[in-house]
């Protein structure tokens, strides 16, 4: 089976008819507008066919924005990365691609009903800091907020999949690198010393991570979908379908690990004695609200298990390097490969499936995320995912961008590449020569301790703003060690105020998108290491963890400084080296020229 699909998943062309139902839905309800989150109760990115909502509703399948529907307005509301693909996707004669964060949703809903209007959610579907953020925005608008007890989105979607029931496995200890006894102890203490009596948690890469478990509930995220109550006594109470546990992964959970059935979650809150550490920004909005119908009392604080799984230890680390070995092989064989064929004779469908065979072949057990193969134009979208009904010929002399990642059983992948097949087009030469510099300058630089990713974001679009240019989307993302590729709470972006530390690893993804034309990505895995310092300073640096060759043919080598162009060579003799011993024949003969000096 492949791991990959290209139909459309939108689910069809009955969009119109669709918002039709969910109006007629909402006069029942007494509601004059709905929104409609991407979001599933967990917070995820990528989200189960049972919770796609807003795709089965608008036919956008981007992995972040939402719609608010009013009697006569429906916005699907996008960030940068998706301005071009919305309108590929949406009905434009019903649905209004709105800029969001530009536009809040607050204001639009304040332009769109009168006052005294109501405007419905699903409160498991929203956080408690998204609420908020809602409810200040509407003050003195006369418009209210009504958590619905049901959502009618699901009312009318008369052929809802089930919810998944994918196994739960056991991820080894001598991979973790701490046994989940451990790790529950470590994090309950904290919980204690705290004074809290226990921890809600709804974020499923947290609960896998603190239990040494992976899942298959959700496509390309080896997650098991839950939530889960750790208690400050190191107890853990965790709801999720018991189908999905064997007999095998009981005994590894233990006796402190309680397998109870989701219904049985909202009773256990009524019923939790407090204070219960709960996180604003991830938890949703129905669990505060089950905590203070109880009288139970709420410390608002993060998941306590998002930056002890952020920060990698050596086993996770260890796992990571060998996972990009592996990962580094499937490229250099697909690039190689790539390379000895007539692009006219190629789909990017064809690329990706090719792409998908070397991965498997290294051991990959999934891909990381549905891979980003765009020609020529396809490239400019950032979230370009390929489809029967978009597949396009790769053409010479054109641009390709190729974004991908594999899941193998000791770490996660994230690499992007753009090539030229052939010659590289003239006005992608500067873009290309602006973002790679872009690129190398966040893997070279050092930072002193308690300096955050908003710190280091313009250092990678520099050279881009140099030339009037910028990308609308972040410079890097936290990955997850066998787990999900996109990982909070980290990340190296305008907006993110958290110090980073050793141990977490990002990508380093500097870009630029013409749209009609081409794009250009160029994508490390970076891991946070400690950096030479004059003594009593502490300072922190980046290892590149990413093993492939960079595209040569686009680069103007004569605006490259001398420090850049040693960067790029020694990357590459990283790369030969590392790659060499694994690779064979033409991929061989490949790989010494791909790597060769400047």
């Amino acid at each position: 089976m492949s791991f990959q699909t290209f139909e459309d998943p939108a689910g069809g062309d009955n969009h119109a008819a669709r918002l039709a139902d969910l109006r007629a839905r909402m006069r029942q309800l007494d509601l004059d507008a709905f929104i409609i989150p991407r979001a599933d109760a967990h917070q995820g990115e990528y989200v189960a066919d049972a919770d796609a909502r807003l795709a089965w509703l608008t036919g956008f399948t981007g992995s972040a924005g939402f719609a608010i529907v009013t009697a006569d307005r429906a916005g699907v509301f996008i960030d940068g990365r998706y301005r071009v693909q919305v309108k590929s996707q949406v009905d434009l004669a019903h649905f209004s691609p709105v800029p969001w964060p530009e536009t809040r949703p607050s204001d639009w809903l304040a332009q769109a009903l009168p006052a005294g209007g109501r405007a419905g959610f699903d409160p498991w579907l929203h956080t408690r800091k998204e609420i908020r953020a809602m409810e200040a925005g509407l003050l003195g608008s006369g418009i209210g907020l009504i958590a619905t007890p049901d959502n009618p989105v699901d009312a009318i979607w008369t052929d809802r999949p089930a919810p998944p029931v994918g196994a739960a496995r056991i991820h080894p200890d001598a991979l973790a690198g701490e046994t989940a006894a451990a790790k529950r102890s470590r994090i309950a203490s904290e919980l204690k010393q705290a004074g809290q009596a226990a921890a809600f948690l709804s974020l499923p890469d947290s609960i896998s991570w603190l239990l040494n478990i992976r899942g298959s509930d959700v496509p390309k995220n080896p997650i098991l979908q839950g939530f889960a109550v750790l208690s400050d006594d190191g107890r853990v109470a965790l709801f999720s379908d018991p189908k999905k546990f064997d007999a095998a992964t009981r005994t590894h959970l233990g006796d402190d690990v309680t397998v109870l059935h989701p219904n049985g979650l909202t009773p256990a809150l009524l019923d939790l004695e407090g204070p219960v550490r709960i996180d604003p920004g991830s938890a949703p909005e129905a669990a505060f609200r089950l905590l203070e119908q109880a009288g139970t009392g709420i410390a608002e604080d993060s998941d306590p298990v998002v930056l002890p799984k952020a920060r990698k230890n050596p086993a996770e680390l260890a796992g990571m390097r060998d996972a990009h070995l592996r990962d580094g092989v499937a490229m250099v064989n697909l690039l190689s490969w790539l390379d000895a064929q007539d692009p006219a004779t190629l789909s990017e469908i064809d690329v990706v499936r090719k792409l998908e065979t070397f991965r498997r072949e290294q051991g990959a057990t999934d891909i990381s995320f549905d891979t980003i193969c765009g020609a020529g134009p396809n490239g400019a979208i950032v979230h370009y995912r390929v489809t029967q009904g978009t597949n396009r010929r790769l053409a010479r002399d054109q641009m390709l961008l190729i974004d991908s990642g594999g899941q193998y059983p000791d770490g996660t992948t994230d690499i992007t590449r753009t090539l030229a097949l052939g010659s590289a087009p003239e006005q992608a030469i500067g873009p290309y020569t602006a973002v790679l510099r872009g690129m190398i300058a966040l893997s070279r630089t050092r930072f002193p301790k308690g300096v955050a990713g908003a710190h280091l974001d313009a250092v990678a679009r520099q050279f881009l703003w140099q030339q009037g240019l910028d990308y609308d989307h972040g410079t890097g993302h936290g990955v997850g060690a066998a787990l999900c590729v996109h990982e909070g709470p980290i990340r190296i972006s305008r907006v993110s105020d958290l110090p980073l530390q050793n141990g977490m690893i990002l990508s380093n993804e500097p870009g630029y998108y013409r749209e009609g034309d081409f794009g250009i990505r160029i994508e490390n895995l970076v891991a946070v290491t400690d950096a030479p310092a004059e003594a009593g300073r502490d300072m922190l640096g980046f290892e590149t963890l990413t093993l492939c060759p960079i595209d040569r043919r686009c680069i103007d080598i004569d605006a490259l400084a001398r420090d850049e162009r040693d960067w790029l060579d020694a990357y590459h003799a990283q790369v030969r080296a590392a790659l060499d011993p694994w690779v064979t024949g033409a991929a061989r003969d490949w790989l010494d020229q791909a790597t060769r000096p400047l």
